[in-house]
């Protein structure tokens, strides 16, 4: 299947590349032979092949969901530098001058 120089450019133009005519050429060129290319395998008969999304089966490597008791506030607090009022207390961000 031969493709045109004007569906060349028209397709250039969607994908807003800027071509010259020696790029226009070799790609009407390139993209011919892969069309090409994709009719011969039009042409396989593939009615005893089934539909495959993957060619590998898949497993699940995922646990299974279930609820677990998280940590207590106090325990969570114990990990942070410094703790103000029970929250993490940080470092102003927008401010320049600080107090620690």
């Amino acid at each position: 299947m031969t493709i045109s120089r004007e569906e060349v450019e028209h397709v250039a133009y969607l994908a807003r590349l800027g071509l010259t005519d020696d790029e226009k050429e070799m790609l009407r060129d390139q993209l011919s032979s892969i069309l090409d290319n994709m009719q011969i395998l039009g042409e396989l008969d593939t009615g005893a092949i089934p539909p495959t999304a993957h060619i590998i089966p898949l497993r699940n490597v995922m646990r299974a969901d279930a609820v677990v008791p998280g940590l207590t506030h106090e325990e969570i607090m114990a990990n942070a530098p410094e703790v103000e009022e029970g929250f993490f207390r940080i470092l102003p961000v927008f401010e320049e001058d600080y107090e620690r």
